[in-house]
Formats: C-alpha cells, sequence, structure tokens
C-alpha cells in the first residue's frame, strides 16, 4: 500500500474518529431525512425561496451517504481504503456538496436581503421557478467545480493524516496548474461568498438600525412605512427583549418575538456552517505555505472533523426555534411493531422549514389589529 494513505494517527485516535464520524452521519442522515420529509408532505404550503432549505438538506444528507461510510471503514482500517481511485471519489464528493452548501447558504442570505429591502410586490417575484432555476445553477457550479481537478487543472489527493482526501494543497508550490487553481477556488468558492452572507445580514442589521433611529413611536407610523415599522418592532425585541416587551402591548411582543425566529435561524445556520469550516480553511491555508509535516497529524484531523460536523446541526437548530418540528420530531417513531402517524395531519400548522423564509410578513400586524379590535369591544 501507499505511503501516503497508510494512517499517521494512533490507532486509538482512528476509532475515535470513526466513531465521531458514524455519530454525526447517523444524526445527518435522520435529521435531515426528518427535514426532507416534512417539505414533501407540506409541499404545497412551502414559498419559493424555502426550496434552498430543502437543498441545503440534500447537499448534507448527499455528502454524508455518500463519504461517510468510506472514511468511517478506512479510520477503523487504520489505512484508506481503496487507493487513488476512492481518494479522487472522496475528494470529488466533498468538494462538490461542500460547495453547494456554501452557495446556497450565500443565496439564502442574497434573497433574505432583497426581501427585507424590497417592497412586497417586489419580494413577490421570487418564483418557484427562478429559485429552481437558481439551485440548479448552484449545483453546475460546484460540479464544475469539482471535475476542474479531473481534467487536469488542480489536484486531488490525500490529507497528511492519511485517512482522508481532499484538494491537494501542497501543490500550491509545485506548480502553476495547482496554484492558480488553488487561489482561484478559495477566492470564488470561499472568501467572496463567506463575504457575501456577511454583507447581507450586515446589510440587514444596518437597515433596522436606521429604521429605529428614524421611528420613535411604532404605533403611529404612516402606512407607507410599514416594512420599517416591522423592521423596528422586531429588533427592539431582539436587542431589548425586556424594556421593549414592557413598552408594547402583548400581542405586539409575542408576534414580533415569532418573527424574529426565521432571522435568527438563519444567522445561526451560517454562523454554524462558516464557523465548522473556518478551522479547516486556515489549516489547508497553512499547508498552502508550509509544509504538511510542520503540523502534527492530530491537529490536522481536528479540523476536518469538525467540518464534517456541519451536515449535522441544521435539524437541531430546527428543532430550537420551531415548535412544528419539535412537534414532528416527538411523532417520529421507529415503525417495528408501531402505528402511530409520522406527520400530524393538521395541515394549516405551520411548517418548520417555512421559519426559515416568514420574514417580514411573520408580523402580522392585521391580525394584530383584530386582536386589538376586539379587546377594545370588550372595554
Amino acid at each position: 500500500m501507499d505511503e501516503q494513505y497508510i494512517s499517521k494517527l494512533h490507532p486509538v485516535v482512528d476509532y475515535g474518529a470513526g466513531v465521531f464520524l458514524l455519530i454525526i452521519a447517523i444524526l445527518t442522515v435522520l435529521g435531515n431525512s426528518v427535514v426532507l420529509a416534512t417539505a414533501v408532505k407540506r409541499s404545497s404550503l412551502l414559498k419559493s425561496p424555502e426550496l434552498l432549505t430543502v437543498n441545503l438538506a440534500v447537499a448534507d444528507i448527499g455528502m454524508a451517504i455518500s463519504m461517510y461510510p468510506l472514511a468511517i471503514a478506512s479510520a477503523w482500517n487504520h489505512a484508506w481504503l481503496g487507493g487513488d481511485a476512492s481518494c479522487i471519489y472522496y475528494a470529488l464528493m466533498g468538494f462538490l456538496f461542500g460547495v453547494c452548501s456554501m452557495m446556497t447558504l450565500c443565496a439564502m442570505a442574497v434573497i433574505r436581503f432583497l426581501v427585507t429591502n424590497s417592497s412586497k410586490s417586489n419580494s413577490s417575484k421570487i418564483t418557484k421557478n427562478a429559485v429552481r432555476f437558481l439551485i440548479t445553477s448552484i449545483w453546475l457550479y460546484s460540479l464544475l467545480w469539482a471535475i476542474l481537478p479531473l481534467v487536469g487543472w488542480g489536484y486531488y489527493g490525500p490529507e497528511p493524516f492519511g485517512i482522508s482526501c481532499t484538494i491537494a494543497w501542497s501543490k500550491f508550490h509545485n506548480s502553476s496548474n495547482g496554484f492558480s487553481f488553488i487561489l482561484s477556488m478559495f477566492l470564488l468558492c470561499t472568501v467572496l461568498p463567506a463575504l457575501t452572507i456577511v454583507a447581507c445580514y450586515l446589510g440587514i442589521a444596518w437597515k433596522v438600525h436606521k429604521a429605529y433611529q428614524e421611528i420613535q413611536n411604532i404605533d403611529r407610523i404612516p402606512h407607507a412605512a410599514k416594512l420599517e415599522k416591522k423592521l423596528t418592532l422586531l429588533f427592539q425585541v431582539w436587542f431589548h427583549p425586556h424594556t421593549t416587551c414592557l413598552s408594547i402591548r402583548p400581542y405586539q411582543c409575542k408576534l414580533a418575538t415569532e418573527a424574529l425566529l426565521p432571522l435568527q435561524m438563519a444567522v445561526l445556520i451560517s454562523v454554524g456552517f462558516l464557523s465548522s469550516w473556518t478551522p479547516y480553511a486556515a489549516a489547508s491555508f497553512w499547508s498552502i505555505f508550509n509544509s504538511s509535516d510542520s503540523l502534527q497529524p492530530i491537529v490536522t484531523l481536528l479540523p476536518c472533523l469538525f467540518a464534517k460536523s456541519s451536515t449535522a446541526y441544521n435539524p437541531f437548530i430546527y428543532y430550537i426555534f420551531s415548535k412544528t418540528f419539535r412537534r414532528e420530531i416527538k411523532q417520529l417513531q421507529c415503525c417495528w411493531g408501531w402505528r402511530v402517524p409520522f406527520f400530524s395531519t393538521d395541515n394549516s400548522a405551520e411548517n418548520p422549514v417555512s421559519m426559515m423564509w416568514s420574514g417580514r410578513d411573520n408580523v402580522r400586524l392585521s391580525s394584530a389589529a383584530k386582536v386589538e379590535n376586539r379587546g377594545a369591544a370588550t372595554r
């Protein structure tokens, strides 16, 4: 067996890495399967941008199914299985699904920014066909980058610790081919999407900050400023929950708190993904300018495992922020001899996937007005 495919780690560490990946794989498949099943069950209720959330779940579960079994078996074998062919396959799958996840999160941030900063008539122009075209473009873009090393631009190779494969970062200095590929990939698939995500959510925060400064009395805002009214109420509750909820009506506090959930979920998912992959990007960046032997094998293993954990936690975020998703999880059960419905029969319940995209319309001022009118009638 080629020396580069033999593990440089202690056997105990290999077994531990295999167990960790097995847990991540199980959580990823189960959690994202529930997300997909819920989306299919309530497909008629999905808004067009919510398809991006479904696409993110597909990318996560695809990575877990196509990659983790081989990585687990190799870790427990204390050597990479399959040689060059399986190494190229594994690296290609990782690159494909990784870029797809990053670009999906970037598209989600851009659409949320556009929806937040446009009128309702303009935001309704984001049709399902447009989002389907966007998702297709994301997959084609990811596939293009993944197959480029197969046609001669860039290289795939084993990780320094021996039981995983990825882009051959060490080729950065060894050839102009490797240099141009890694530089282009790093800018177009990592840096620019990450900066776009950060810029979009900062843009939303700035929009709300300006509205907060301009609007002093929430109850006396003209109809034309309804968007700013909603955004101000939202972020007053977010940044000053105790004082704001004491100064406004209870139904306003409740609606604003509910409306914050989609934005909080979107921010947490983006921050979680970037945080998971940043240590791996840093280790890869280090290996570009330094010898792979300059880092201990265990140091290169940990960021890799941390990055792979990014496929598992999104369903947990949905579980924390969506009551409907928690209800679906409680109804989820093993089908061995039991007969309990997998999903709630209440089709009017809120779709847990739609929690990502209800956006500013979550503050249902018309419903709030009805509550206020009923309260006035009883007085």
